[in-house]
């Protein structure tokens, strides 16, 4: 049998795809052919790629469907109407396909991936651990125990999945597409914790969160840095190299953790982890040595030099991740000018957001806008333009993805060029920094 994945190079759907190749099913997909991030371990993995067509739907695929594919796009709807097909929505596969393993889910609104990649470093000090991550990557083995899943409350996708644990990072309305406001966003949060069966982990600095009615089967737990948090962190010295914090558990000192992460984002992203590490009754020595170990993942606050100027890539997409991006950039190069260029994913996040976005973007000293160019931009019905928010941020300027965007930009340098988005900018940033190469070479 074959897995055939339609939108290969999705994030999650990249990974699952390298995933269940490496416990020796065969696997292809489509997508687009434009160059994608995740692509490249698909092609080291030895995984066929071909172009969307749906004369590529053969007899007895099990055919795995990527969520941003409505149900009439061509390779969907001759997968459906094939009899001897098995079909499922990622969500739908994943959610049964963790039922073979010890399940962590880690949902919230922001910091999903990075906490994920974060805690199975974590985990795998003490025990055989899997994970899959929407950064493209992912990892099983056969004698896998414990799988950390990044799942995302899009579309209520995360009631798919049956968590012993679950980690909450934050409830900050988003998919404003399908969330009718932040009541309605809250209940997709209190519908997920009934599936959680041990213990859930969740953000106690978050008015939102203390709103929640959670399922009261299960224990949680709240993180945070305030007195009424079960796991606080106390202490706090955040550096341009790192951070060291104190963390009390129910009120007692658990223990001190000198950790290599900038940003305050980090702080708490580390402390999630270090909930769960409590709960699995991991010593405080053990949870250092595994976060210390955790490399980062693609697409988040990831740092490259390019003569002198710093590029950094990250997947920031949602206003409060916008101004994490940029303090971060602050404190980690703090004689440097920050130099932000956005590119926005949904026209309905754009309109609804559009005053924080602006709010986030004008604390870079300079501010670059990319218009709309993903399919699934306008599929809400919001028609309108990055010019939307360009008016409300003075001095900004719109740029093209082309070589003329790019000169641009390389114009700003030396600085340090902050590229957010959820989609393909990287093709742009790639474009700047051959010009500073050039520069340099010459």
């Amino acid at each position: 049998m074959i897995y055939y994945f339609i939108g290969i190079k999705g994030t999650g759907m990249a990974s699952l795809a390298c995933m269940l190749k490496d416990l020796g099913y065969e696997v292809m997909g489509s997508d687009q052919p434009k160059h994608f991030f995740t692509e490249e371990p698909l092609i080291k993995a030895g995984i066929p790629i071909v172009d969307f067509n749906p004369e590529n739907i053969r007899d007895g695929m099990f055919v795995i469907i990527g969520n941003a594919f409505l149900e009439d796009f061509p390779e969907v709807a001759a997968a459906r109407s094939n009899p001897t097909c098995t079909c499922m929505r990622y969500h739908e596969f994943v959610g049964e396909f963790a039922k073979n393993y010890h399940l962590i889910s880690v949902s919230g609104s922001h910091g999903k991936t990075t906490t994920t990649g974060m805690l199975s470093s974590m985990l795998s000090e003490t025990v055989r651990t899997g994970y899959l991550i929407g950064d493209g990557t992912g990892y099983l083995a056969r004698d896998t125990e414990v799988m950390c899943l990044e799942s995302c409350e899009f579309r209520r996708h995360f009631l798919a999945y049956h968590p012993e644990y679950a980690i909450m990072t934050n409830i900050d309305l988003d998919h404003v597409d399908y969330f009718r406001d932040e009541a309605d966003y809250r209940s997709a949060y209190e519908q997920f914790s009934n599936n959680v069966t041990k213990g859930i982990v969740i953000y106690g600095d978050d008015p939102q969160a203390r709103m929640l009615n959670l399922n009261l089967n299960v224990p949680h737990y709240w993180y945070g840095e305030k007195d009424n948090d079960d796991i606080q962190a106390v202490d706090i010295e955040e550096r341009s190299d790192g951070m060291r914090f104190t963390v009390l558990y129910n009120g007692r000192k658990f223990g001190s953790f000198d950790l290599p992460f900038v940003g305050h984002h980090m702080l708490l992203n580390s402390l999630a982890c270090i909930g769960i590490g409590i709960l699995e009754g991991m010593s405080p020595d053990q949870i250092e040595k595994g976060l210390c170990s955790f490399q980062g993942v693609k697409r988040r606050f990831a740092v490259e030099k390019v003569g002198d100027s710093i590029f950094v890539d990250d997947y920031a997409h949602h206003p409060t991740e916008v101004d994490a991006v940029i303090r971060t950039a602050r404190t980690r190069f703090p004689d440097r000018k920050i130099v932000a260029l956005l590119k926005p994913h949904r026209a309905s996040r754009l309109l609804y957001f559009a005053d924080r976005f602006a709010e986030a973007l004008k604390q870079a000293d300079r501010v670059y806008l990319i218009d709309f160019t993903s399919i699934d931009d306008k599929q809400d019905g919001v028609d309108i333009d990055v010019d939307y928010l360009q008016k409300r941020i003075p001095g900004s300027e719109i740029v093209p993805e082309d070589e003329e965007g790019a000169a641009r930009l390389a114009s700003e340098a030396p600085c340090c060029y902050l590229f957010m988005s959820s989609k393909d900018i990287y093709h742009l940033e790639e474009k700047v920094k051959a010009i500073l190469n050039q520069k340099v070479s010459s």
